[in-house]
Formats: C-alpha cells, sequence, structure tokens
C-alpha cells in the first residue's frame, strides 16, 4: 500500500487517541463496531448527498471518523493485552462490510452509473479476498499493492472534498462524470490491479514451495 510509507508518522498522530480509548477501557471489538456504524451513516449520507453540499460535508466526516476507529482499533487492542484471532477476523469483517455500503452509498447516490460502480465495488472486494485467501492456502495474508484499504479512504477524502468544491461533472466529449465518479473509477481500476498483484505474489510463493528441495 502507498500509504505505507506514512505509518509511523499515523501511528504516532493516533497515539493520543489510543491512550484515551484505553484509559476509558473501550475495548478495540467496540471501536471496530462503532466504526461499521459511522461507515453506515456515511453511505446513506453519500447517497443523499449529490445535491446538498451540508450532507456530504457529513458523509466525508463521518467516513473520517470510521477510518480513525479503524486505523487504531488495533493499537488499542495491543496495548490492552487484548489481541485475539476473533478480533482481528472480526476487524475484517466489518472493513468489507464498510467498504460496500460508502462506495455503493457513493455511485447509487449519483456519483456514478451503477454499471460502472459494480465494477468498483467487485474490484475492491476481489482485492481483499485474494489477501485473505493467501492466508487461507498458508502464504499468510497480504496487504500489499497499489491500492488498500487505507488508500482508498484517501481518495474518496481528497475526492469529496474537491467535489465540495466543484460539484459539476468534468470530462471530454461524452465522457464525463463528477470528482467522486472519477474517484471510485480510479480505485476501481486499480483494486482490479492489486488484486491480479496479490494472486500473482501468491502464485510465485505456492509454485517456489511446490517445487522439489535438492
Amino acid at each position: 500500500m502507498t500509504i505505507d510509507s506514512f505509518r509511523s508518522v499515523l501511528v504516532l498522530a493516533t497515539e493520543p487517541v489510543v491512550n484515551l480509548f484505553h484509559g476509558l477501557r473501550v475495548s478495540a471489538n467496540t471501536l471496530s463496531t462503532a466504526s461499521l456504524a459511522f461507515a453506515a451513516m456515511s453511505g446513506i449520507s453519500y447517497y443523499f448527498s449529490y445535491s446538498n453540499r451540508i450532507v456530504l460535508g457529513a458523509a466525508l466526516l463521518l467516513m473520517l471518523l470510521n477510518g480513525l476507529l479503524d486505523g487504531i482499533d488495533g493499537a488499542v487492542a495491543r496495548k490492552s493485552g487484548t489481541i485475539s484471532k476473533y478480533g482481528d477476523y472480526l476487524d475484517h469483517v466489518i472493513d468489507r462490510y464498510a467498504d460496500v455500503i460508502m462506495i455503493c452509498g457513493i455511485f447509487l447516490g449519483g456519483y456514478l452509473q451503477a454499471d460502472l460502480g459494480t465494477l468498483v465495488i467487485v474490484g475492491v472486494l476481489l482485492a481483499s479476498y485474494l489477501g485473505t485467501q493467501a492466508q487461507a492456502v498458508g502464504i499468510g495474508r497480504i496487504y500489499g499493492g497499489i491500492m488498500g484499504r487505507a488508500d482508498r479512504m484517501i481518495v474518496i477524502a481528497l475526492a469529496s472534498c474537491m467535489q465540495l468544491v466543484y460539484p459539476s461533472e468534468i470530462g471530454a466529449f461524452d465522457i464525463r462524470f463528477t470528482i467522486l465518479g472519477w474517484a471510485l473509477l480510479l480505485i476501481g481500476a486499480l483494486s482490479h490491479f492489486t488484486a491480479i498483484q496479490r494472486f500473482w505474489h501468491t502464485r510465485k510463493q505456492l509454485l517456489e514451495g511446490d517445487l522439489p528441495k535438492k
């Protein structure tokens, strides 16, 4: 993920929030569940935001809150010594529901045609699936690739800010989309590419493992 290069900065920036929730004894699973609630409210807000900048601003804020809680739940679990396989499983399940709710909320809200939006969400889910399927065949969970979840969140956040400033469609000839629409197309294309990257990495690891030992 391209955001990985900033991981140390993000950890430092969110540490006060992690310490706050740890001090309040809020569990990591509670934070994960709360992040899903924010994702649901964000997706609903995006759906109704096409002609209302206030609602679009609310959708953006709710999405950022989802990202914040999703980004710190693991750190809270580590600090409190409550890391568990169930917590990791719950986190990934919630992330997939959050992805579907928010991205579908955007394109079904009118920012992109539904057929193109379907291709976007399929790419997102395939990239995530191939990352976890690698773990199922013994390679280990794959987070790499050009478009991870954190990258998607950043693209949507930046596009939402630009959409607030310039709500009209842009493009050339008959190919015109809103800024959020273009952002989803970018996410979709790079997510499919990420799926291919993860498949190829897993294939390489499996084939090397099948080679006869010398």
